[in-house]
């Protein structure tokens, strides 16, 4: 089951259909807009193997340019999506869908290879391949959710510095181990993926 009221926060156990409706909702995008998409992957804590989350699947589009977006806004808009600009993050066009007592998925258009598109994939990989961090993460984000019920804001900007360091040692892997990033989630062959 997903969904969850606009501006709240509230954690549920992993689910294993996560991953089921992050394939649905990827056929669809795929349908509408597939000529924009470089790349489409299931990204957030809905793509991290047992870790607790949002019941909100999100979703993060590589295109080409940022500013070459106005088609898609108009055909996504015209499927049931709601289009949010930035909604304060630089760098991407931000959509919803479902309505604002059910928000059910999160679509994140960014540029292949940009900054956010690369931290999104080096995040979710990074705790998919390192387990012990997905405990502290989940315990983290209950804490928090506690504290800001109501303030989805203040829960968001709370994590940052967990998130931050692990994109920090994601890319200190790589770079001494001469490592990759991969776009491909380390559990697709399990019933997950980001």
């Amino acid at each position: 089951m997903i969904g969850l009221q606009s501006g709240k926060v509230e954690i549920v156990d992993y689910q294993k259909d996560w991953s089921y409706e992050y394939k649905i909702e990827k056929e669809i995008l795929l349908g509408v807009i597939g000529e924009y998409i470089l790349d489409i992957q299931h990204i957030g804590s809905t793509s991290i193997l047992n870790c607790s989350a949002k019941p909100i699947i999100d979703i993060a589009i590589a295109i080409s340019k940022l500013n070459e977006v106005d088609d898609i806004i108009h055909i996504l808009v015209a499927n049931s999506y709601e289009y949010h600009g930035d909604a304060g993050i630089p760098g991407r066009h931000f959509f919803t869908k479902g309505k604002r007592e059910q928000r059910t998925h999160y679509i994140h258009i960014e540029e292949i290879n940009g900054k956010l598109w690369n931290n999104h994939i080096l995040f979710r990989n990074y705790l998919n391949q390192n387990k012990e961090y997905i405990s502290k993460y989940i315990e983290l984000k209950k804490m928090l959710a506690k504290k800001y019920p109501e303030d989805r804001e203040k829960y968001t900007e709370s994590k940052n510095e967990f998130i931050e360091n692990i994109i920090n040692k994601a890319i200190m892997e790589i770079e001494t181990k001469g490592k990759r990033p991969t776009t491909a989630s380390t559990c697709q062959s399990s019933s997950n993926e980001m």
